[in-house]
């Protein structure tokens, strides 16, 4: 009678354990092979893309680099403040993220216009007070048009791995970033089920040991 207590103690213990653990998320976006030499051996281990250097500017006229999100997580999307379909249902869902996190340094929300002729600075701003979003936790970005679909190719690559040749500036996905600035997830904006998802991943992304999030 012993053995078996005990051994329905150490059942209900292990399935504990494995409810509480948090599967990785997937690092995302192309990979290249890179050859080493470890403790005199040669070894091949995996290189993953990053999000390269960039320069915009925020809906407060502050210029926001890639240093500006250093050690943190941070989601990504490509919009327009005219845009009549996919954009509203995005951001009206992006609210939900913002709510969540908006009380976390070590979180970002970056939405880069995709029509930076009208979408200038002050309109930016108008459009932020609509939305009721406030602070450094969500910001808009206005730059040059070439450099917006540049960056975006770098975002969207994980999406474009799927099929090539098709458009996703304007898809409606929502990137994100891990603070070694990798991919970690792709969803749909308009989606309500997928941004749930997107805020579970950023909390598994936040208790990722260092050994995985690759400290």
């Amino acid at each position: 009678m012993r053995k078996l207590w005990i051994g329905i103690v150490i059942l209900m213990l292990f399935n504990a354990c494995k409810s509480n653990t948090k599967t990785a998320l997937p690092i995302l976006g192309y990979k290249t092979p890179v050859t080493k030499t470890v403790n005199g051996k040669t070894v091949t281990d995996t290189e993953y893309a990053t999000i390269p250097p960039f320069k915009f500017v925020n809906q407060y006229a502050d210029t926001i680099t890639q240093k500006n999100l250093d050690g943190k997580i941070y989601v990504a999307d490509f919009f327009f403040t005219t845009c009549p379909s996919i954009c509203p249902v995005m951001h009206r869902n992006m609210l939900n993220v913002y709510k969540e996190f908006k009380d976390d340094d070590n979180f970002r929300i970056i939405s880069h216009t995709i029509d930076p002729k009208y979408d200038t600075v002050p309109v930016l701003k108008r459009y932020a007070d609509k939305l009721g979003i406030a602070g450094n936790t969500w910001w808009l970005l206005h730059g040059e048009k070439g450099d917006t679909y540049k960056i975006a190719k770098s975002y969207l690559q994980s999406v474009s791995e799927k099929n090539p040749k098709g458009e996703y500036i304007h898809d409606g996905f929502f990137i994100l970033i891990d603070k070694q600035k990798r991919i970690r997830g792709t969803y749909e904006g308009t989606d309500p089920a997928e941004v749930t998802k997107l805020i579970a991943d950023i909390k598994t992304l936040k208790a990722e040991p260092d050994q995985i999030a690759g400290k």
